[in-house]
């Protein structure tokens, strides 16, 4: 599994409320196209961009931008991260 879950810090709700970002905790050695494949299969949501970044811990996260017709909030109420 290349998702490994859903962040709910005050940075990654603030994302999710101003620029309709998720952000998740994602396998090391996935890609952002394996990323982007992979939710959209599981959520059956409209993606515009994968961005990752490895942080000082060595996890890796993978900030998606949906498409405005796919609100984040929505997605996170049904991921109960809200």
């Amino acid at each position: 599994m290349i998702i490994k879950a859903p962040l709910a810090t005050e940075k990654a709700i603030r994302l999710m409320e101003s620029e309709n970002k998720l952000l998740f905790l994602v396998d090391k050695k996935a890609t952002k196209s394996m990323i982007k494949d992979e939710l959209m299969s599981l959520f059956d949501i409209k993606i515009v961009s994968v961005n990752t970044l490895i942080g000082p811990d060595g996890k890796k996260r993978a900030y998606v931008t949906l498409a405005e017709d796919t609100p984040a909030v929505d997605l996170a109420t049904k991921l109960e991260l809200m």
